[in-house]
Formats: structure tokens, C-alpha cells, sequence
């Protein structure tokens, strides 16, 4: 065997013992205006989470907006907002549990196009193409709400199923494992198709009214990048004494962009410059926004019953794996840009346990999607310079109060097609970025990292058009094995990801190359830090004395590796 792939195989002891008070934690970065364990004052944490909310709202509204036509929902069917603050009612739940409990680095929980990807692949199967428009418009009422139920169920039971593997695989401790073998190599294919895979749906929408889209994606870029440094004084940011000015465009870019251009629409629409029936009309959704009711709680099984079917549940394992790939770069990136350490094993495992928790719960509930980390909020972090959890956490409870007052939530989802979309053209290429960004950690001077990335998202974006395109060519004789290869590799994501993972684990590199020995180091100053970044919020002490939780992979005192549990998987413990 090559040496440089039995090094590869080797994997770090995680050490969580108590480190003596004379360690020194990293010097602090003064580029960050409030740090991980920082808290603002109230109003700032108001406003910076619902700002939070707002960009997580513009991919979280994508879900479901993406999926309605695809289950035969009507474009005015009140129920598309009851769908949303149910995802959102979820998220709300899971951004708490996760900031909390979980990884607790400021991580937004929301939405995936992971799930919305294999979804979509899903209801194009035969079986589940809708009617002809003019059968629909026949349907009574009932019938035609029936008509979207029945699918909707189906992707609830895939979802549930698939994400229990999610949960079980964190439990376990299998997640921590598959690290070792999941580079950046692996994860930047499976994130940057994410956003690559919907540049046709932003283009469809965009399309609707060019004016508008363009206006909201160049005042986000003007407000973000070009007006970043302009400051107001004695606003909201006084710390400690300290009366800095306050970065007011940096910080609420989305927020204020959306609030004036929805505001123009307004105006616009009032004067009737927007003709009846252009999507821009502020006007244009308000059968969403009278049908909703004022207070609406969520419940299980609202749609019915989830059904089961085994092409279905593989097909959205496909998006649990993507997701999964695509959250442990993100704690990471999170991880990086908070000037935090890197995310130990037992982190990464509650991280990805709470996310399979929460999809778990939006099957049951009936989002139509699962929950993942947010790459664009952790994004934001870089561009605000605020990395307080607590805004997290009072982002995670303005989702769960606005999804409960229906009509606050119809009033967001009735925000004009053409603003989504240029909000689409302004998330979407920050989560390739992010995907891309994973690939600070190798060496891109490296023949042969180079072709791994470019072959993988080549064949990725091409495999996946060319099975779009192609539906019912694959014939294996199995009507089943059909639908499941059908689904996987209308999956750019997974196509991807997966070419990524098998040539990074097959072609001979070094591990420098492959990103593991800067891994490694950033673990090892993680251990001598002794930060407690990543430690729960109490009862850390009542843990540390209970010797059985070493063996539990979701403690934060969490020693054995799944290596030294599973004799199958033992190479050579003298390396641990």
C-alpha cells in the first residue's frame, strides 16, 4: 500500500481532558465587532436576527416555492404558506437546539436544496408527473387539494426514513469516522453543484420581471461590498464603554435592500405603472395573505400519512449524504471565520445528530424538506463581523413566532416573485463559493487535485442535465432499480460528490495535498488551546465525572473512536 494513503487512514485521538488554567487561548481577532460568546444589547440582537431570518427566509421560501408545481399545488393555494411556516416553525426548533446544544458555533438552521434536489427527481418519475393543466382546473376543491397531499406524503416518508440514517450514523459515532475520508476534495463538488444545480429556476424567476430582480441583486452588491465601510454614529454598537460607529450597510445589507425595493413596488403598483398581472405587483399574492389565518400552529402528520417507498427513501439518502457532506464544511468555514477551533469529532457528531433530529421532525410535520446548515448566514458573519450565538438564538426564536402568527409569515412569503429572485442570484453563488472556499485547505498547485474538482463538477452538472433530460432511458428491468439510478444521477450533487470521494480515496496524493495534514494541525491547536468553545452550555462538570460518556460519540468527553469499538475497523490503534 502507498504510504501516503496508509497515512491517510490514520486518525487523531480526541483528547477532552481537562487542560491546566496556564494554557493560553489564541489572542482574540478585533475584526469581529461581537465574538462567538459575546452578547449584544437586546435591540442589536433583534435586529441582526431578523435579519438572520430574512436570508434564511429567501432560501427556506425557495423549498417549497420550487416544489409546489412539482406536487400539482396551485400557484394561489393558501396552503404553500402554511407549508413554509411549518419549515420554518422547524428551522426555528433546530437553529436553538443547534446554537445550544449542538456544534454551538452561530450556525442557521434551514431548508436544503439538498432535499429539494432528489425531491424534485422524485415527483418527475412517471407515476408522479401531475395531470394536464386542464384536468386540474376540472378537480373539485378537494380533489385538487388531495392532488398535492398525496405526493407531499410520499416525500414525508422518505424524508423520515432517510434522515433516521443521519441520526443513526451520528449516534454512532460513524460520522466522526467518515471525516477522515471526507476532504475538501470530497466536500467541494457536493456543495458547489448545490448552487450550480439552480441557476435555471433563479433565471426562470429573475425572468418574470428583469427590472425588479436586477434592482435587488445590484442594491444587495452595492450595499454589501461598495458602501460596506460607510458608518453611522452611536447606533446600536456601543460595547463595553466603546462609542465605535456603527456599520449599518454591512451588517443589514439584506434587510435594507428588500424593505426598498419592496417599498418601490408598492409605490409602483398604487400608480399602476405595474401592469395587472406582473408578478412584481405587491399586490399579486394577496390570495396567500387573506386565505392565511391569523394563528396557526404546526402539527404532525397535517398532510396525512406518509407513505413509503424504498426508490424514494435511497433517493433522499442521497440528499441526507449531500447534506450532511455539506454541513461538516460548513462547521468548519463557521469555524474559520469566527476565529474558533476546529470542530472536534464529538462537535461534528451532535452537529449532524441534531440536523437529522430536525429533518426527522420536518417529515413528520410535513415541510416537504429537511434541515441543514446555512451557508450563505455563515457567510454573512464575514460580512457583518458579527459571530454572537445569542443572535442565533434569537433569530431561531423570531422563525418559531413568525411562523405561528400566519399572517406575519404569509406577508414575507407574499413578497414579489422578481425580489425572491434577486435574492436567489445573490445566495445562490455564495453557496458554491462556499463550497470552493473549502478548497483553501489543499494544494491547488496539485495535477491532481486540480482534475479531481473540475472532472467532478463537469461531470456532475453534465451527468445530471443529460438524466433530466433523458427520463426513462435507463432500463435495467427492474422497475425499481430504474427509478433509483434515475434519481441518482438526475442528482448533480451526488454525482459530484461521489466522484470526488471515490478518486480523492483512489488516486495516489500525499496528505498535505489532500488537506489532512492542515487538519491535523488545526486539531492539534484546537487540544492546546484548551477552548471550551465547542463544551455544553452546563452540566459540563457532572459529564466530565461519568467515565461511560467517553464511549457516547455525541459527549463532549467522547475518547473511544468508532475504530477502537468495531473490531472490523481496527488498522492499527497505536496510530489513535
Amino acid at each position: 500500500m502507498d504510504s501516503s494513503r496508509s497515512n491517510s487512514l490514520q486518525l487523531p485521538k480526541i483528547h477532552t481532558e481537562v487542560f491546566p488554567e496556564d494554557k493560553k487561548s489564541p489572542p482574540e481577532d478585533t475584526n469581529l465587532l461581537y465574538k462567538i460568546d459575546d452578547v449584544p444589547p437586546w435591540y442589536l440582537c433583534i435586529f441582526l436576527g431578523l435579519q438572520n431570518y430574512l436570508e434564511m427566509i429567501g432560501a427556506t421560501v425557495a423549498c417549497p416555492f420550487f416544489l409546489a408545481p412539482a406536487i400539482c399545488m396551485a400557484d394561489d393555494d393558501p396552503d404553500k404558506a402554511n407549508i413554509i411556516s411549518t419549515l420554518v416553525f422547524i428551522s426555528g426548533i433546530i437553529t436553538i437546539l443547534q446554537s445550544t446544544f449542538g456544534t454551538r458555533l452561530p450556525i442557521v438552521q434551514g431548508g436544503s436544496f439538498s432535499y429539494l434536489i432528489p425531491a424534485l427527481a422524485i415527483m418527475k418519475l412517471p407515476e408522479w408527473q401531475c395531470p394536464n393543466p386542464e384536468d386540474l382546473q376540472a378537480l373539485s376543491p378537494a380533489n385538487r387539494t388531495e392532488e398535492w397531499q398525496v405526493r407531499m406524503r410520499e416525500i414525508q416518508g422518505a424524508i423520515i426514513f432517510a434522515s433516521a440514517f443521519e441520526v443513526l450514523f451520528a449516534f454512532t459515532g460513524i460520522i466522526g469516522f467518515l471525516v477522515n475520508y471526507l476532504t475538501p476534495l470530497t466536500v467541494a463538488p457536493a456543495i458547489s453543484m448545490i448552487g450550480i444545480a439552480l441557476f435555471r429556476e433563479a433565471a426562470f424567476e429573475a425572468s418574470k420581471n428583469y427590472a425588479v430582480a436586477i434592482s435587488t441583486l445590484v442594491l444587495l452588491i452595492l450595499l454589501s461590498q461598495h458602501l460596506r465601510n460607510i458608518k453611522i454614529p452611536n447606533f446600536c454598537c456601543k460595547k463595553d464603554g466603546d462609542d465605535r460607529k456603527f456599520p449599518i450597510f454591512q451588517v443589514f445589507p439584506v434587510l435594507i435592500s428588500v424593505a426598498l425595493v419592496w417599498s418601490v413596488c408598492g409605490i409602483l403598483t398604487a400608480a399602476d405603472v405595474l401592469k395587472p398581472g406582473d408578478p412584481a405587483r405587491t399586490d399579486s399574492k394577496l390570495k396567500i395573505l387573506e386565505g392565511s389565518p391569523w394563528f396557526r400552529i404546526p402539527y404532525p402528520f397535517q398532510w396525512g400519512w406518509p407513505t413509503v417507498s424504498i426508490g424514494a427513501v435511497i433517493g433522499l439518502l442521497c440528499g441526507v449524504m449531500s447534506s450532511t457532506v455539506e454541513s461538516l464544511g460548513d462547521y468548519c468555514a463557521c469555524a474559520a471565520i469566527t476565529k474558533a477551533p476546529t470542530p472536534p469529532v464529538h462537535a461534528m457528531n451532535r452537529g449532524i445528530f441534531m440536523e437529522g433530529l430536525g429533518c426527522v421532525l420536518g417529515g413528520i410535520w410535513g415541510s416537504g424538506n429537511g434541515s441543514t446548515s446555512y451557508s450563505n448566514n455563515i457567510g454573512t458573519i464575514s460580512v457583518t463581523r458579527v459571530a454572537s450565538r445569542r443572535v442565533i438564538q434569537v433569530a431561531g426564536v423570531i422563525m418559531i413566532i413568525l411562523s405561528l402568527v400566519g399572517k406575519a409569515g404569509a406577508v414575507f412569503v407574499a413578497l414579489p416573485d422578481p425580489i425572491i429572485a434577486g435574492m436567489f442570484l445573490f445566495i445562490f453563488p455564495l453557496v458554491m463559493a462556499a463550497g470552493l472556499g473549502t478548497l483553501a485547505e489543499v494544494s491547488l498547485e496539485s495535477g491532481r487535485n486540480i482534475f479531481i474538482v473540475s472532472f467532478s463538477i463537469f461531470m456532475g452538472l453534465t451527468v445530471s442535465q443529460w438524466a433530466a433530460s433523458n427520463q426513462g432511458v435507463i432500463k435495467t428491468g427492474s422497475d425499481g432499480v430504474d427509478n433509483l439510478l434515475q434519481i441518482l444521477l438526475s442528482t448533480g450533487m451526488f454525482v459530484g460528490g461521489f466522484l470526488g470521494f471515490v478518486l480523492d480515496n483512489t488516486v495516489p496524493g500525499t496528505d498535505e495535498e489532500r488537506g489532512i495534514t492542515k487538519r491535523l494541525a488545526n486539531q492539534e491547536a484546537a487540544i492546546l488551546s484548551g477552548d471550551t468553545s465547542y463544551d455544553l452550555p452546563f452540566g459540563m462538570e457532572w459529564v466530565r465525572r461519568k467515565k461511560c460518556l467517553r464511549w457516547l460519540p455525541i459527549s463532549p468527553t467522547y475518547t473511544q473512536h468508532i475504530v477502537e469499538i468495531l473490531p472490523i475497523c481496527k488498522i492499527d490503534s497505536t496510530t489513535l
